[in-house]
């Protein structure tokens, strides 16, 4: 059971993170964030020192938690599917899904708008976003070899480009479900670009 203080740490993270997604981190305040979780300062610095200490632990909690889920649905995929392809096609079934099932449009990314405002923050941080990223490619990459390894594309395309192309999918695709207002783009682009795949591995006849 989680104690006052994990439950008041906790509080403060969710109510930073939609600020800073609605409005960006250099324009969300310690007293915006205050005033949302209905806090007081001192309970804010009693677990933060410093705004720059939020922004690290808002990072380090979102690859936590949106980053590894990625991850659960690769490691589902592989277990679920005997054929590395299918299990490709799995992964993005599950990530539509998990779209599919959340009630509002995804606000976004915060390792994108970190980027965006990459001088707000120190190297060691920064350094931190884009080793995420390229963890995160080296997951999908590793799904694209052993699928091209067992059944060869049907174009000269490499597994390092196929995920770069469905992380700037999924990326581009929150920024488009939200400037849309449109829940639903994401997963309909991750569909159509399953379905482009499908084309790329088909057996040639």
């Amino acid at each position: 059971m989680a104690s006052k203080g994990e439950i008041t740490r906790e509080k403060i993270l969710e109510t930073a993170e939609a600020l800073v997604l609605e409005q960006g981190f250099s324009g969300t305040s310690i007293d915006d964030i205050i005033g949302g979780a209905g806090l007081t300062k001192g309970a804010f610095f009693y677990h933060f020192n410093d705004k720059g200490a939020l922004a690290r632990a808002l990072a380090h909690r979102y690859w936590e938690e949106d980053f590894r889920r990625l991850d659960d649905f690769a490691a589902r995929a592989r277990s679920l599917a005997d054929d590395p392809l299918q299990a490709v096609f799995l992964f993005f079934k599950l990530f539509e899904e998990f779209i599919e099932s959340l009630e509002e449009v995804p606000i976004g990314c915060l390792f994108a708008s970190y980027v965006y405002e990459s001088r707000q923050f120190d190297p060691a941080l920064n350094d931190f976003i884009e080793t995420g990223f390229r963890n995160w490619g080296r997951m999908m990459e590793g799904l694209f070899d052993d699928a091209i390894a067992a059944h060869p594309p049907n174009a000269p395309v490499t597994a390092a480009e196929l995920a770069e192309i469905s992380m700037s999918i999924i990326e581009g695709g929150f920024i488009l479900a939200r400037a849309y207002k449109e829940a639903p783009f994401l997963a309909r682009q991750s569909r159509i670009f399953r379905q482009l795949l499908e084309s790329l591995f088909a057996e040639k006849t």
